[in-house]
């Protein structure tokens, strides 16, 4: 069984509810299942450790999860055109895995969700794939063979998945945005597959 790893960050529900979404994906490739995975919050000032576990959702990432997975998507909400800082503190802790090449030629996606169309969605996929480049990932998108992909009016991008919430900050993905999220996930099983 491939696994694929899911790590994200979510505060307001959005990105989170894309990651189930892209994890359905995943399992709807026969030998692959997902393992979701999340960052924990970053503040200025620290004041005490963040507890073993979140109070609800998955699970804290642990670096084994990196070295155990055959693929690796990542979502982050947009903030200021570029990745939360959460997401970025986590990866900018990575230098052993990376020293080590523990992603190298494993697939990698990446997924986010703004309030506003024009927020920074594909800034922030784009730059969220920078690190997985440097650590020998091989990227992957979702193709314009994704019919949904040429006509959705929200989220949805060749980049990766995206949400559009709004400035009601709905946590709900638009039918399109769902079906797009799941393409994501079957493409990186099947693209694990493939390499592993």
């Amino acid at each position: 069984m491939s696994e694929i790893l899911i790590l994200y960050y979510s505060r307001g529900g959005s990105v989170a509810r894309l990651a189930r979404l892209i994890a359905r994906g995943v399992g709807e490739i026969e030998g692959a299942q997902a393992r979701l995975r999340t960052v924990p919050p970053v503040a200025p000032v620290t004041q005490q450790a963040a507890p073993p576990d979140p109070d609800e959702g998955a699970p804290y990432v642990e670096k084994r999860d990196l070295a155990e997975c055959a693929g690796l998507i990542l979502g982050s909400p947009t903030r200021f055109g570029n990745m939360a800082a959460p997401m970025k503190h986590f990866i900018d802790g990575l230098g052993a895995e990376w020293a080590s090449g523990v992603l190298v030629g494993k697939p990698a996606a990446v997924f986010t969700s703004t309030a506003s169309m024009h927020g920074g969605q594909e800034s922030t996929l784009l730059t969220m794939m920078l690190p997985l480049l440097h650590h020998g990932c091989v990227i992957a998108g979702i193709p314009f063979t994704e019919p949904l992909l040429s006509t959705t009016r929200s989220g949805g991008s060749p980049y990766g998945a995206t949400h559009l919430a709004g400035a009601k900050d709905d946590p709900h993905p638009s039918d399109e945005e769902a079906v797009l999220a799941r393409a994501l996930g079957r493409r990186i099983a099947m693209l694990a597959q493939r390499l592993g």
